[in-house]
């Protein structure tokens, strides 16, 4: 058993689909924002060969009633100092240049949050995520 995970929150007011692609795209920040953080990836092997590269570490997925709770949330990882990657509705207009422009255009109290993915120690996450339900 390790002592790491990965918990990602997700806001449940946003469709499933979008609320995934927003998953998949803060999981890819988070492991490229953090390059000297160990991801727990190894191969899973297969008797053929072929590699399976995953985390060993858990990742555990959590909803959030609304944007605010995610809010909250994030600057509770900041205090921490605790690695992590949000997404917002910023990052769902145009092409990848409109939506830097549209976030740096945005004050950070307007933005809507699909959701937030961190890696941290087990015992901090769930201090930090109790209050939320496991998605489903």
């Amino acid at each position: 058993m390790t002592s790491r995970k990965f918990v990602a929150v997700l806001n449940k007011k946003i469709e499933t689909g979008k609320v995934m692609n927003a998953l998949a795209h803060m999981t890819v920040g988070l492991t490229n924002s953090y390059p000297d953080q160990d991801m727990g990836v190894i191969n899973y092997k297969d008797k053929d060969g072929g590699a399976h590269m995953a985390s060993k570490f858990p990742y555990i997925i959590l909803r959030a009633d609304n944007s605010n709770k995610i809010r909250t949330l994030r600057n509770g990882l900041i205090e921490k100092r605790i690695p992590f990657a949000s997404f917002t509705s910023a990052m769902t207009v145009g092409s990848w240049e409109e939506q830097v422009a549209a976030s740096e255009s945005t004050p950070e109290a307007e933005l809507e949050y699909y959701g937030i993915c961190m890696l941290g120690e087990r015992s901090d996450l769930d201090e930090l995520t109790k209050k939320f339900s496991l998605w489903i």
